[in-house]
């Protein structure tokens, strides 16, 4: 279901028609994969249908939606090496995103707290993850 009210004003969408800059780790013709620029941990990853949809559970095509999420995860786990992924889709924006948050931590620590606080981080260590994870 589109929430075409809110389309206009939608963060997401902005950056989906690179109206607004992003650190882009994948794009096709429907989804976009960027990293947060107000990450929790390094590498944290934002996947996004580029159609305007709510909430995850209604992106039409929803097992493509999340090919394109473990294409990501894989893309990540291959360049930044985490111990584990995380996924998380809290729908703070409404605009439909999955978190992929890779994790450095001991894997005793599963399950995991959500990570909740930024962490610092430049831009230009936000263009060299993204560099790193599109390769």
């Amino acid at each position: 279901m589109s929430d075409d009210h809110s389309v206009s004003n939608c963060i997401f969408c902005k950056i989906v028609a690179h109206e607004l800059p992003g650190y882009i780790v994948y794009e096709d013709a429907d989804f976009l994969a960027f990293l947060d620029i107000y990450p929790t941990v390094k590498g944290h990853t934002l996947v996004v249908p580029k159609k305007h949809v709510r909430w995850v559970y209604d992106v039409p095509n929803f097992g493509p939606y999340w090919e394109t999420v473990l294409a990501v995860t894989r893309a990540i786990q291959q360049s930044l090496k985490p111990s584990f992924v995380n996924y998380f889709t809290y729908g703070e924006v409404p605009h439909a995103h999955v978190h992929i948050l890779p994790r450095f931590d001991d894997i005793k620590s599963v399950p995991p707290i959500v990570p909740r606080e930024q962490i610092a981080v430049t831009q230009e260590e936000l263009a060299e993850i993204a560099a790193r994870i599109r390769k």
